[in-house]
């Protein structure tokens, strides 16, 4: 019987801290207006043409920097800071819709980076085929 109360306890207690952790956590449903609008100015700049990235590892942060539009943006710590050269905006986001900016940012550094190495690599062997014709001559 004691056993009994015991594992009884035991899901109870299970079913209450579930029941919290859904309550109060901090994954929003709904984002603010301020969080979407600049979600979306986010995006769009990650797919601009014109656009820079820069990464710093022991901090985290990702910079995103456009001089055509004069559009720089700093995403780190669940903050999205916009600057142009007028205004400055830091707007508190959602940690997974930080999460979610942070993959788009980290895919789209990737393949920059892969197209870099393929770039890089081509050249080796247009090097080196140069090399072997000036040898065979």
């Amino acid at each position: 019987m004691k056993k009994f109360y015991i594992r009884l306890f035991r899901k109870l207690k299970l079913r209450c801290y579930i029941t919290f952790k859904r309550t109060f956590s901090n994954r929003k449903k709904n984002f603010s207006n301020n969080e979407i609008k600049s979600s979306a100015i986010f995006r769009k700049l990650i797919n601009h043409p014109d656009s820079t990235f820069l990464i710093a590892p022991l901090s985290h942060k990702r910079y995103i920097k456009n001089e055509k539009l004069g559009i720089f943006i700093l995403l780190y710590n669940s903050r999205l800071n916009i600057t142009n050269h007028i205004y400055n905006y830091d707007i508190d986001v959602c940690e997974g819709l930080f999460e979610k900016l942070a993959s788009i940012f980290d895919i789209k550094v990737e393949k920059i980076r892969s197209e870099f190495e393929i770039e890089m690599q081509s050249q080796i062997q247009h090097s080196l085929t140069k090399i072997l014709e000036k040898v065979t001559d």
